[in-house]
């Protein structure tokens, strides 16, 4: 019996915010291709926070053009989370999200989705739904609850992906562009295990 060849396609997974861009990128047999960052900044220095979104959208633009000719069938982008107390802040980020969101329909001819925190971590590393105190299986269930998730996060994606050079500042310490790229890295391996991309 002949195995059916499929023709390569890639997922972009991108975890936003203005400050840093997390991006990862595989193919559909789920071999991670690149994993980093983007820290738009936008100069000369803006006039308002409108324009250095507008600017550091157009910096991101540049940035993914260089996938145009990729055969990119899926983008998705782990939502922004809502819960600050500061309005402002959630709308900057939504205003920014909707440009981004945009600009990989631009560029790529890809409509991205979305998929929340929660879920991309659930269904990336199934394993870190543990019972909780009532015995409900939630996520870091049976963890303190001042445990570093971002750090529980980036240790899972480092124990999959261990040729990763991940960046350090001068004391050896992980930067938080880490883990900017390691949420990326989770919004896709989830969005891949939900639509069983890789083969």
């Amino acid at each position: 019996m002949k195995k059916e060849i499929q023709e390569e396609y890639y997922l972009l997974g991108l975890d936003v915010s203005t400050k840093t861009i997390g991006v990862s990128l595989f193919n559909n047999k789920g071999e991670l291709l690149e994993l980093t960052h983007i820290s738009p900044k936008a100069k000369p220095e803006p006039k308002s926070k409108t324009e250095e979104l507008v600017k550091k959208a157009d910096l991101f633009f540049n940035f993914i053009v260089k996938y145009k000719k990729l055969n990119i069938k899926n983008v998705v982008i782990e939502e922004p989370l809502l819960r600050s107390n500061n309005v402002n802040t959630v709308g900057t980020l939504l205003r920014f999200n909707g440009m981004v969101t945009k600009m990989c329909y631009d560029v790529l001819g890809v409509v991205p989705e979305y998929i929340s925190t929660y879920d991309a971590r659930k269904y990336a590393f199934p394993e870190l739904m543990q019972p909780n105190t009532a015995g409900k299986p939630v996520l870091f269930g049976g963890m303190p609850k001042d445990v570093d998730k971002k750090k529980v996060v980036w240790d899972k994606v480092n124990a999959r992906q261990p040729e990763i050079n991940w960046i350090l500042d001068k004391k050896g310490q992980l930067k938080k562009e880490n883990f900017d790229m390691s949420d990326a890295y989770t919004v896709a391996l989830a969005f891949a295990h939900l639509n069983n991309i890789f083969q």
